[in-house]
This record gives structure tokens, sequence and C-alpha cells, in this order.
């Protein structure tokens, strides 16, 4: 089968992926929203997860194909790999929530899905997307569809999950090939500093919302990625000759969060779906059953946002939100958020306050192993990437978004009083 995409233009899959799209899992992503409330800011962001993820898998495996170009690997085995990191990709998002990440406040505990002991099944606090995610693949109909479909291929939903998660059951046969473990670069293509997932969502995102932050050079950096052994694992590795288109991708990500994911609008409407279910707890709820959650989408939410009498949720609705009078980043001189917020509550001024980080890489910020390398292919040295490019430590800080937010109805108000006490003109929606 043959897809037409906006992007990639046109994206072919297989007999086993068509049966995995058809399924109920996968389709129900047709009912969820890449951006969440991003449509409120960009009227043209009503693209879905489903999209993103066949766009993903498009992208999964020219990466894949480009980085075994120089590999000895057996065609079986490549084959087999191949169709692993495809299917991993493909079903990446299947554990999203209505309206994206903000309904993951009201997630279940994430004991209740009873993931096994290999995947954390007894860590405490709420289930994450990639908690479900695991869930489905591992303990759904999806489960057996994907062990009847890929069998021949020796792909069971465990190891599509050791992918999605990046663990495998102790003892477990993975994707050691040749006495190297390639699961470490097959994981960089479903998730790291260089994978599918990004690489479709900043072409995609950047498309949809109409700006051009998330433009980046594709064709170079797949024409200088290739694995590399390091301690008898397979690692991605970049050329030195792509570094620079590295790191325009990674500055592409830093400035479409600021410009895009944190948009004074989208930001405002998740806090107020945060404070809608924290208001009116049990009207919309996670559930934590497989075959439930198939039903929980962001028509149901919507739905049931417009039938409810919570302020929160008629807001929601209507599209009437609060209105952004002031903004400031860490950079900004002689402004107090908390003396703000102060001035306008002894004002009778309703309003709240929100703060947004943005971070170069989540991956580098967090700590951990390093995904990505550059290779130096005159000797096959192997740096790691945050060590040879200067971009980490010149955005080694977190850029701080503070807005306020007043009452639509008192927002000249409000913008008077932070003219006064900071000498600024406020923004203007």
């Amino acid at each position: 089968m043959r897809i037409r995409d906006p992007i990639h233009g046109s994206i072919t899959v297989s007999d086993e992926e068509t049966r995995v799209i058809d399924s109920r899992t996968f389709q129900r992503l047709r009912h969820v929203r890449q951006l969440g409330f991003g449509d409120l800011a960009f009227p043209g962001a009503t693209h879905t997860r489903h999209a993103h993820s066949l766009g993903a898998m498009h992208v999964a495996s020219r990466l894949f194909d480009a980085i075994t170009s120089r590999s000895e690997l057996p065609a079986p085995t490549r084959e087999r790999f191949r169709a692993a990191v495809r299917l991993a990709v493909l079903c990446h998002d299947i554990g999203h929530m209505p309206l994206s990440h903000a309904s993951e406040s009201i997630a279940p505990p994430r004991a209740a899905l009873r993931l096994p002991s290999w995947m954390g099944g007894q860590a405490q606090g709420q289930a994450s997307h990639e908690d479900f995610t695991a869930k489905l693949l591992i303990d759904s109909a999806l489960s057996g569809l994907i062990d009847e479909v890929y069998a021949p291929l020796g792909i069971t939903p465990t190891l599509v999950a050791s992918l999605v998660t990046g663990q495998l059951p102790p003892g477990a046969i993975g994707f050691v090939e040749g006495g190297i473990d390639w699961a470490p670069v097959l994981r960089a293509i479903v998730s790291g500093e260089l994978d599918a997932d990004r690489m479709d969502y900043l072409l995609r995102d950047s498309f949809y919302t109409g700006v051009n932050y998330g433009r980046y050079d594709l064709e170079w950096i797949l024409q200088n990625l290739s694995a590399a052994e390091r301690d008898g694992k397979a690692v991605l590795a970049l050329s030195k000759a792509a570094i620079f288109a590295f790191e325009d991708f990674l500055l592409s990500r830093y400035h479409m969060f600021l410009s895009v994911y944190f948009h004074h609008t989208s930001v405002s409407f998740d806090w107020m779906l945060r404070r809608y279910y924290e208001e009116a707890p049990g009207e919309f709820e996670i559930p934590s059953d497989p075959e439930a959650f198939l039903a929980c989408d962001d028509m149901t939410l919507h739905l049931t946002l417009r039938k409810s009498k919570n302020r929160w949720a008629e807001r929601i609705a209507q599209r009437r939100g609060f209105k952004r009078v002031a903004q400031f980043t860490e950079r900004d001189e002689a402004y107090d958020v908390g003396q703000l917020s102060k001035a306008l509550d002894e004002a009778g001024v309703e309003h709240f306050t929100l703060e947004s980080r943005g971070v170069l890489s989540k991956y580098f910020d967090e700590g951990t192993s390093p995904s990505l390398f550059v290779v130096d292919r005159s000797n096959g040295r192997l740096t790691e990437i945050s060590k040879y490019t200067s971009l980490y430590e010149r955005f080694a800080g977190a850029v701080l978004l503070s807005r306020v937010y007043v009452r639509p109805d008192q927002a000249t108000a409000g913008r008077a009083l932070i003219q006064q006490i900071t000498g600024a003109i406020p923004d203007h929606e």
C-alpha cells in the first residue's frame, strides 16, 4: 500500500504494517491532535498523531537504510531489524492521551496498568503516555495482532516495546548480530538526539503551523549517518561534515518550542484544562483498561467539556481564554512575577501566571547516556556529540518564559497596573 503525505510524498506500507494501521489501537490516533490546543493559535495545526506516526515510520526506514548502508548485516537480519524499528516508530504514540500532554495530570496510577517488573511496573506515580504505549504493545488486542502478523520475522510485542521504552526482559534475545548489540542504534532511531520522531514532527508541525523554524537539512544529515561499534554495541554516528546541519536541526527544535509548542495561547488552555480536571474530578477520566482507553480521545473529551457546567470547561469549549497581559524571560530586567501577581490580587483582578521552560535538548539535560556520536572517518574515532559541539554549552541554561494572564473583562485594568509597576508597555494579544 502507498499513502500520499504532504511532507514526505509517497509512503510505502507493507502488508504487515497495514494490518497494524487498520487496528482500532492505531485508528484511535486519527482523533488525537498532534499539537493539542495548537490550532487555537495556528488554525492550520489540525493534523493528528495518526499522520505523524506514519511520517515518522517513513523517516525511520530512511534513517535505518542510511545507517546500515555501510554495514555487513546479513539480509534476513537487516529485514528483521528494519521491520522492527519501523513498527516501533509507527506505534510510538499509541499511548498518547486526549489533547496530548495536558491530560496526563489525571492519568491513573502507574501500578494500575500492571506493567511487568522489567518495565518498572511497581514504580510509583502517575502513568505517562509512554507507559500506556508499552501496555498497549504487550497486553492488548494489538499484542495478539503483532504476534500473529510478525511471527515469520521473529518480531514480538516485547521486542517492539523494548525499542520504545529502552528496556528488555533479563535474558531475552534482542538485536544481537555477529556479537554486536544493535539495540542502541535502533533505539536511537526511535527516541534519541536525532530520531525519526523529531525529524518528522519538526517538518510536519512547521508546515501546518505556517512557521519556518522547524525546517532543517534532512537529506544532508541522512547522507552523513552511519553505525559505529563502541564497546560491543552499535551506536549512531554522524560525520563531521554534517555537524552544522545537526546544530541547525537542534536549534530548529529549540525555536519551535519557544514559538509554537510554548505559544501563550496553547499553554494557557493547557492550564485551564488542568484546572477543569481539578475542579470537576471524575467528569472525565483516563481508563487503565486497554479496551476502554481506545474510546478515550479528543472527541470524547471535547464532548465532555461541552456538556460540563464547570467554568473552565465552558471557557475551553467556547474559546474564551484569559488574556496575556505580560511576558518576560530571564533576560528581562526589573520585573517580579510574584510582585505582579500580588498587586493584581490586591486590585481584585482575576489572573494566573505560567512559566514555560525551554531547553536545547531533553536528553542532554537529563544526563542520559549519549545516543549520538561524531565520527572521524579518517581514523574511526568517536566523540560524544555534547563534547564536540559548543551548542550545548552555549544553551546550557533553560529559557524561562513567564506570563501573566488576566480575565478578559479585566484585561485593560490588568495591563494598566502592570505598566504602572514595571514601566513597560504590556503585551497585547
